[in-house]
């Protein structure tokens, strides 16, 4: 015997037989506040004051000392405890997990886990392309791979062979399939049903396969001018060019453009509100209208359609899609995105005028990050903003006369 063994008390192992079902149902009704043990590692648990009664059951799994939770009283019984607690101890003893088993049989597949995550966004989604795009990049890139899985088995290497075949080919859609998957991730997360983000992983990965940080292609503010003029003499059908031209002059988004409607414009104070079901932060915002911007929506107004849209499709009633103002761009021999000119005109403003961010961040309708910021920040800076708003025209005017100008006397 070693001398740290010698002081020491004795433990003495109970002698005699291990209880087995020593509790009856009437005692689990009346049972006072404590643990009373059943066998097999059953305990009935009566809280105090409360008085709460609940089974758990205590077993070695895999060397360890687990507690296992069974339920209340008023909805397990005590021939229901005991038959769970002697099935989750037959497996413990085969090397088994009990935990792990009834985890799995909770835990959702990934293909679940989407409708999930698709039923939880749909009342933030202005529109039906959102869930339809969703549903087909899914369908299309990750369902073969992941579809089936538990999202608590999924990992990096399940993450990679989705994205790996599509990255160099498809980057934008690559790019979105993996903010779809990482949404999925999250939510998974949040819900308990795993502990890390598999997706975070790939990062530095596709980072070297020329994932850094890209952003939708834009003109260099110089060049805004002879761009508008550019889509103004272009061969696009009519509401492109107008609904091209308007969203230049208003550093609004496409979708918000062409989702224009006349019941939005109010020319006398020369504004169009967007309601904010049509929005990306979700808040109303008010447009301030230049003088070009009135007399492109005058024009608009020889569109008709019927259909309530300043831009409507050919097709009548139907809204322009994102396709048709790309084409459009490429009509007028431009290398960029209609989406590009918000950052266009966001350079303008910083190195062209002294426009205080605040009023330029509002002209884009970008939401203020910090909440204790955003509490105070009332006001929507609507007349300041139309000030910039003029002078943005004023800009794309006279510089696209100056052009048109030059190219008059070179041809001479």
């Amino acid at each position: 015997m070693n001398e740290a063994s010698e002081g020491a008390p004795k433990r003495r192992k109970k002698s005699g037989r291990h209880p087995e079902k020593a509790l009856t149902a009437a005692f689990v009704r009346h049972a006072g506040p404590g643990r009373h043990c059943d066998g097999n590692g059953l305990y009935l648990h009566v809280d105090d004051p409360s008085g709460a009664r609940r089974w758990v059951q205590r077993l070695r799994v895999r060397g360890k000392s687990r507690e296992i939770g069974l339920g209340g009283c008023a909805l397990v019984t005590l021939a229901e405890a005991r038959a769970a607690a002697l099935e989750n101890r037959k497996t413990a003893r085969a090397g088994g997990d009990p935990l792990a088993a009834r985890r799995a049989a909770r835990v959702p597949t990934f293909a679940e886990a989407v409708e999930k995550v698709i039923e939880m966004r749909r009342a933030d989604w202005t529109d039906d392309r959102s869930e339809a795009q969703w549903r087909a990049s899914m369908r299309d890139h990750a369902f073969k791979r992941l579809g089936a899985r538990l999202v608590c088995d999924i990992d990096r290497a399940d993450v990679m062979a989705v994205l790996e075949p599509i990255w160099g080919a498809k980057r934008e859609t690559a790019k979105r399939v993996r903010q779809r998957i990482d949404a999925v991730m999250k939510w998974s997360i949040a819900k308990g049903f795993r502990d890390d983000n598999p997706v975070v992983a790939t990062g530095a990965v596709l980072a070297k396969a020329g994932n850094g940080r890209r952003h939708h292609a834009a003109l260099p503010w110089a060049e805004v001018p002879a761009a508008v003029e550019a889509i103004r003499t272009c061969a696009a059908p009519p509401a492109a060019r107008l609904a091209l031209e308007f969203l230049v002059l208003t550093a609004a988004r496409s979708g918000e453009v062409r989702g224009a409607r006349w019941d939005e414009i109010d020319r006398d104070a020369a504004a169009w509100t967007i309601p904010a079901a049509r929005m990306k932060g979700r808040r109303e915002h008010r447009v301030p209208l230049c003088a070009r911007a009135l007399a492109i929506l005058e024009e608009a107004k020889a569109l008709g359609g019927g259909s309530g849209l300043v831009f409507p499709s050919a097709r009548a009633g139907r809204e322009m899609q994102p396709g048709q103002l790309a084409m459009a761009m490429a009509k007028a021999g431009l290398a960029a995105t209609a989406h590009g000119f918000r950052s266009s005109f966001r350079d303008w403003g910083s190195e062209r005028t002294n426009a205080p961010r605040a009023v330029m961040e509002a002209a884009l309708a970008h939401t203020i990050p910090n909440a204790a910021e955003a509490a105070y920040a009332r006001s929507d800076l609507f007349e300041k903003r139309r000030d910039l708003m003029n002078r943005w025209a004023a800009f794309i005017a006279d510089e696209a006369g100056r052009v048109v100008a030059m190219e008059g006397r070179r041809g001479r």
